[in-house]
């Protein structure tokens, strides 16, 4: 639970920080990316379990 918090907090501080110099953010902007991004997160946990 406390890594996640920290990934929370890091990504939100990248967010608030990107978007306060004016950056494209460093992020999928639509939830396709997102949906990608847990994809290949699960495709990784998927394999570790049936290795």
């Amino acid at each position: 639970m406390t890594q996640s918090l920290l990934a929370l907090g890091a990504g939100l501080t990248v967010g608030i920080l990107f978007s306060w110099l004016r950056l494209p953010l460093p992020a999928p902007p639509t939830l396709t990316g997102i949906i990608g991004a847990f994809g290949v997160f699960l495709g990784s946990f998927l394999f570790r379990m049936l290795a």
